[in-house]
């Protein structure tokens, strides 16, 4: 999995009734777009993250600025 500054991260909800919870990337920490990153929520929370197989880039042009 690789990302870049600015896209989001998206977490797939694992059971029945729960929804994908979006970060946005705000710091990629390992080499050449690799995990672990620095993520931002939509309330402002920030943590570090090693996506797993639940999770996927969206690599989109908005996102890209």
């Amino acid at each position: 999995m690789r990302a870049k500054k600015g896209d989001k991260l998206v977490r797939h909800g694992r059971v029945v009734g729960e929804h994908d919870h979006v970060v946005e990337v705000v710091e990629v920490l390992g080499p050449e777009g690799n995990p672990p990153y620095r993520v931002r929520a939509e309330d402002g929370h920030e943590t570090i993250m090693s996506p797993g197989p639940d999770c996927l880039v969206d690599h989109r042009k908005e996102h890209q600025r």
